[in-house]
């Protein structure tokens, strides 16, 4: 379920959690992104069983209400349980409960859910449900597994997903109020039209509508490439490193980020995020390592700024895909994404660069464009450079004789 801020989605948890708990007798985990976001959702939840005079009922369940800080937990007589937890890669290791609260899943990292989900796996309920509430993502959220359930959920294939959202649409006026009111539930309740009159003066316009009216920048129908379409190719196996890749290299403008991708070639190309840092003084000496280590080739759009790297690269030979091999190797990769003809490692650094790629007509082709993309789109280009030169046929050349080219 996705909302946009201050909508209730607590309190909708809240609903869920006490009717499992005290009706149903559920054992449940509730996680968060944050230690104190998993706290103040437990101390909402145990105001309702700690107050005799005005809910008795639910004060005469209780066995134990734990307050320790990070094992916080109300424990009920009927074996219904809360426990609280902050997200980790480990966190949730040794629990056993029978449903999962997802909190803020705009943050929420693969090896996270890969922690949680097993808790639910042999729950004495044996009905598991995973509930998955937050805000459409930011560029700068680690949101793949939110995107990718809600793409799950849209798809409507999945028969045991209901997915539920509330946003205003994509072509909305951003100063419609009624797009306002669409988007917003708690209009008039928990949120009044002077306070989004207010965020709407102090918001850039796509924070506006991602934060206020819902909207996903992650996923847009009209694009080229949507994120949908590249999750739906992740597979945790893919592991390009293992085939004597192509290491692509790509550098931001103004030196302000790199990346390393490697694609391999086996019964369909393998991509896979190697590393994605700021600044670009590290590129080199980590390329280095990596080709001594699993061995490959390296490519790179000598015309983009990575080109300035060139010198550095000495000996190390590489392809160059530039000019209107580069128009070919965007079209290839849109192509090569929308025809599931590629797997990849689940990366949110790639994802992100998805979502907020932007492209420029180049010919009768597009490429992707650095100055309007609102993310860093280093891991894209760097993946297109990459699979292009697996099916690139010239040899590929030494920093000396790509530079002998332009004396």
């Amino acid at each position: 379920m996705a909302l946009p801020r201050q909508n209730g989605k607590n309190a909708l948890l809240e609903i869920r959690e006490l009717f499992g708990v005290v009706v149903l007798g559920e054992k449940w985990l509730h996680t968060a992104h944050e230690v104190k976001t998993a706290r103040k959702a437990f101390i909402r939840l145990s105001s309702f069983f700690e107050n005799p005079r005005e809910f008795p009922e639910l004060a005469d369940l209780v066995a134990d209400v734990r307050k320790t800080n990070g094992q916080e937990a109300i424990v009920l007589t009927n074996g219904g349980s809360v426990e609280f937890v902050a997200r980790s890669k480990g966190s949730a290791r040794g629990f056993t409960v029978d449903c999962l609260a997802i909190d803020e899943a705009q943050e929420l990292g693969d090896e996270a859910l890969e922690a949680l989900v097993p808790t639910t796996s042999a729950g004495p309920a044996r009905n598991p449900q995973w509930i998955f509430t937050g805000t459409p993502p930011g560029p700068k959220a680690n949101g793949e597994v939110f995107t990718r359930t809600r793409a799950a959920g849209k798809g409507g294939k999945d028969r045991s997903l209901s997915w539920i959202e509330w946003g205003a649409p994509k072509d909305a006026n951003l100063d419609d109020r009624e797009a306002w009111a669409q988007a917003n539930p708690a209009l008039g309740f928990r949120l009044s039209l002077s306070v989004i009159e207010e965020e709407r003066k102090t918001f850039d316009d796509t924070g506006f509508a991602r934060e206020r009216l819902g909207q996903w920048d992650e996923f847009d129908e009209s694009a080229l490439l949507t994120v949908a379409a590249w999750l739906a190719l992740a597979s945790d196996g893919a592991d390009a490193r293992s085939m004597r890749p192509v290491f692509a290299i790509d550098v931001a403008p103004h030196h302000a980020s790199a990346s390393i991708v490697a694609v391999g070639s086996a019964a369909v190309p393998v991509v896979e995020l190697v590393d994605q840092r700021p600044g670009a003084s590290w590129l080199v000496p980590r390329l280095r390592e990596v080709v001594d280590k699993y061995g490959g080739t390296v490519a790179l759009n000598s015309a983009g700024p990575v080109g300035s790297l060139i010198p550095e690269l000495g000996d190390m030979p590489f392809t160059d895909v530039h000019g209107g091999d580069y128009t070919k190797a965007c079209g290839l990769f849109v192509a090569t994404v929308n025809d599931a003809g590629l797997l990849h490692r689940s990366d949110p650094g790639f994802a992100q660069a998805i979502a907020g790629a932007k492209t420029r007509t180049s010919g009768d082709g597009f490429t992707w464009a650095r100055t309007t993309s609102q993310v860093d789109i280093t891991p894209l280009v760097a993946g297109t450079v990459g699979l292009w030169a697996t099916v690139a046929t010239r040899a590929p050349l030494t920093s000396e004789q790509l530079l002998s080219t332009f004396l």
